[in-house]
């Protein structure tokens, strides 16, 4: 039976963080009512003509510094023809010979290890609009708001093997361009949105197979399945001796399916040729040394100067800074914490982290303060509360009760240290369970959780857990 590698390269459309549109100065703000950020420029009409927004070609030079890739010193617009409603053009202004991004590479975490996957190119181009075909029964709505909202598109080599590199490799981009503050990241407004070009070749072969392009996978999870899905269809039907036709395929989340949109086009079937209405774009060195300056600390280094000073798993530090608001958290509780990093890490990646996946907020929704985690640190560092009774007033601080201290008070938890009391509980745990006792003295062991279980219990969670098992291995005479 032939065994088959699925064989995948990612276009991800980020939306870039401008304040006006790429070629005209219409807000790109999200949620405005339908068609009231639509310029003459945006729709088209006769006479105008398109300004490059400055801005948006600075996110696209700082994406590329940040992959290592080349920056076109001189790039150009094409006009890419096809008709669709929502384009009122008639075509929309890309990039196609000499983009301004050629090259560089992303490196992904895989369950192999790291791996490096090399970009074809990036490049600016426009936005169409957006059609509404559930709003209008029998009608379909445009809202041309978003034409000409400024994107870079980023086109990866067909070096991805699998789903999970796949959704890995998108991670990764997303992280990055939030990360350079150049994309919102935001997928549901439709800020980051991916094309999957999905093919599948026998296990070992050199060619590739036909592909299929999946369109417009806004989330992570779909991106998955989509590819799942696709893979398996196209498997099937190769081993059904048909053959897969090139095609744009949607994905349909409701159904876990992918389904035929319309046939692939190809670039000659665009008809590209240069927009006679801008400028060539002039990148020097000069452009390329002033951003350079103003660029943040990239995650890459960031994660190995942190295994280095702080002492970090190459993984704690991985996840850590796969969002720039978290590093600069995890940083600013390092230093209010006198440099526990290790205990800041394991706050973070443990009752942090869980709490926002449970409540699926995202970082920068996180309600607890670096003062205060840091104070909860402090207390657990310096005995007053236990690990257990910290994870009690962390909940406390995500509920937004107050201060570390002043929960510690208004609830009873500082942890008891003081010898005389815990022996007390002690005597009485040991009194109350005389056949456990001589259990454990026999030789069943387990007998030691057991009564650890009750003395803790009888201190409503409160001793010193250390402590009162070294007092309770005294008093069982070991």
């Amino acid at each position: 039976m032939t065994t088959w590698e699925i064989v995948i390269g990612l276009e991800i459309h980020a939306q870039l963080a401008t304040r006006s549109k790429i070629f005209s100065a219409s807000s790109t703000a999200f949620g405005a009512a339908p068609n009231s950020q639509a310029s003459a420029v945006d729709i088209a009409l006769p006479g105008v003509l398109p300004v490059l927004n400055k801005a948006a070609v600075e996110c696209a030079i700082r994406f590329g510094l940040a992959v290592g890739a080349h920056i076109h010193p001189r790039s150009i617009f094409a006009r890419k023809n096809y008709f669709y409603p929502d384009l009122p053009k008639g075509y929309q202004i890309s990039q196609m010979d000499d983009p301004i991004v050629q090259g560089g590479s992303v490196t992904i975490v895989t369950e192999q290890g790291d791996k490096q996957v090399r970009l074809t190119r990036a490049h600016l181009e426009e936005d169409a609009g957006k059609s509404l075909h559930g709003d209008y029964p029998g009608t379909t709505g445009i809202d041309l708001n978003r034409a000409g909202t400024p994107l870079l598109e980023i086109v990866s080599e067909p070096e991805l093997r699998g789903a999970a590199e796949a959704v890995a490799y998108a991670r990764t981009v997303h992280g990055l361009v939030t990360w350079l503050g150049i994309c919102d990241g935001n997928m549901q407004e439709g800020s980051f949105r991916c094309d999957a070009n999905v093919s599948v070749r026998p296990m070992g072969s050199e060619t590739f197979g036909t592909r299929c392009e999946i369109k417009n996978l806004n989330s992570f999870r779909f991106l998955e399945r989509a590819i799942l899905f696709e893979a398996q269809r196209q498997i099937e039907l190769l081993e059904d001796g048909g053959r897969v036709r090139q095609e744009t395929r949607l994905y349909d989340a409701d159904r876990d399916e992918t389904r035929t949109m319309r046939s692939k086009e190809d670039a000659f079937d665009y008809r590209y040729f240069p927009d006679p209405d801008l400028l060539p774009v002039m990148v020097d060195d000069a452009w390329k040394a002033e951003i350079a300056a103003s660029m943040p600390e990239l995650p890459q280094a960031m994660r190995a100067r942190w295994v280095e000073q702080y002492g970090l798993s190459a993984y704690d530090a991985g996840i850590l800074t796969s969002n720039r608001a978290m590093a600069e958290y995890f940083e600013a509780l390092v230093l209010a914490t006198d440099g526990a990093a290790k205990l800041c890490a394991n706050w973070m990646m443990g009752e942090l982290l869980a709490a926002l996946n449970r409540y699926d907020l995202p970082f920068s929704a996180n309600p607890v303060t670096v003062n205060r985690l840091a104070q909860l640190i402090q207390r657990v560092q310096d005995g007053t509360l236990s690990g257990k009774l910290g994870k009690t007033v962390f909940d406390a601080l995500w509920q937004n009760e107050g201060e570390v201290d002043a929960i510690i008070e208004a609830r009873g938890l500082r942890q008891v240290s003081d010898s005389t009391a815990l022996a007390a509980v002690l005597d009485e745990v040991l009194a109350a369970f005389p056949a456990q006792v001589a259990d454990y003295r026999a030789g069943k062991e387990k007998m030691l959780g057991f009564l650890m279980g009750q003395a803790m219990k009888l201190s409503r969670g409160r001793a010193n857990p250390q402590q009162l098992n070294d007092m309770l291995l005294k008093k069982l005479g070991q």
